[in-house]
């Protein structure tokens, strides 16, 4: 067996997919030039800047600012005030409404550092939250802090930066409750040595979470408490939500080298729309009332169907998206149960998409993925 070759970090034209300090570098640099507002300990940017970097903008030396989240400016700025104080942030949402881009983006933006993260799984330790060991060092000369393995949270404590931590739902109910002396006292107990990280000022925690899985390990009354929570919604209009798509896609498709432009908007328009109506049980005109299907159909997914597709127009078409190209995804993102959402997509298809005018292609385009 061939063991792969450890080597240092690509750069970030060889990433397949930059933190967001370094994709968006320019930016960050030209806002911190131009920012001359209070900065609290720490932070890269002041709050006003770092909501500018996530909502876009333009500066006085006519650097365009592109946003990084499509939504109410009021949310972003409660978000920002949050670490600003010493509550810690929990984004939560449906699946698809951008906590988790949201959350890199403001921890790019305060710190400089989005990679402090804990990804939340069924089987994360309390180790990846708190601290580990270095069993070779501990096993030969017993607890030390040479021997410890700081978290990514404890880095974060004793820097005075942001952590993040992806689906706290889905961490277990013990390990979750690690965090509560950590934000509510600010320390980190280390009892192996009789010392305590404290944190330093700057240190703040993100957190973010689905509504789907309220109930999976539900946080306790005493973790929420410790927490600012912000709703991130659905995009409130289609035209919002084909904004959202077209951005992320074009930022994908340039790292993937496929052809972007806008001879696909309508492709994108026609996504969006599937999934929004699917997604409220309603048409557009809000004439037919519809079944909704098992999925989600967030924008992340619409993000998806349309990236997929534009691979399938590069590499196996004339690379210009067609209907053709978005009708598999969709049928994909649609159809999780066999069963019952199959009966809906065709129901959908056969009443809906039918009879919708400057449809066809796409019709027969579900038609021929559906047999």
């Amino acid at each position: 067996m061939t063991v792969p070759e450890i080597t240092a970090p690509a750069g970030t034209e060889e990433a397949l997919r930059p933190h967001a300090e370094d994709a968006f570098a320019d930016e960050l640099k030209a806002l911190a030039a131009a920012d001359d507002r209070q900065r609290p300990a720490r932070w890269r940017l002041s709050p006003w800047a770092v909501a500018m970097y996530l909502l876009g903008g333009t500066l006085p030396d006519g650097t365009v600012i592109t946003p990084k989240y499509v939504g109410p400016r009021r949310i972003v700025e409660v978000a920002v005030t949050t670490l600003a104080t010493d509550r810690a942030l929990l984004l939560l949402g449906v699946p698809g409404t951008a906590k988790t881009w949201v959350s890199e983006h403001l921890a790019a933006a305060v710190s400089g550092d989005s990679t402090l993260l804990v990804q939340g799984t069924a089987g994360t330790p309390e180790e990846a939250i708190r601290y580990g060991w270095n069993y070779a060092q501990l096993l030969a000369h017993g607890p030390s802090r040479d021997a410890l393995v700081p978290s990514p949270v404890m880095r974060a404590m004793s820097e005075g930066m942001t952590a993040r931590v992806e689906e706290l739902t889905r961490i277990p109910a013990d390990v979750q409750d690690s965090l509560i002396t950590i934000l509510s006292e600010k320390t980190l107990p280390v009892p192996e040595l009789g010392q305590e990280v404290q944190a330093v000022r700057g240190f703040n925690l993100i957190a973010t979470a689905n509504d789907r899985d309220r109930g999976v390990n539900d946080l306790s009354s005493a973790l929420r408490r410790r927490f600012n929570t912000v709703v991130l919604p659905l995009p409130a209009t289609p035209e919002a939500e084909v904004d959202i798509v077209s951005r992320r896609v074009d930022q994908m498709g340039r790292s993937l080298d496929l052809p972007t432009g806008p001879e696909g908007i309508d492709e994108i328009r026609r996504v969006v729309t599937v999934f929004r109506e699917l997604r409220d049980g309603v048409t557009t005109d809000g004439r037919t009332k519809l079944k909704s299907p098992s999925g989600t159909l967030s924008t992340a997914e619409a993000i998806s169907v349309v990236t997929n597709g534009l691979a399938l127009a590069a590499h196996f078409g004339d690379g210009v998206l067609r209907p053709g190209d978005v009708a598999a995804g969709i049928l994909g993102a649609v159809v999780r149960d066999p069963a019952a959402d199959r009966v809906i997509w065709q129901e959908y298809v056969e009443t809906v998409v039918r009879e919708r005018d400057g449809w066809k292609d796409f019709y027969r385009a579900c038609r021929e993925v559906s047999a």
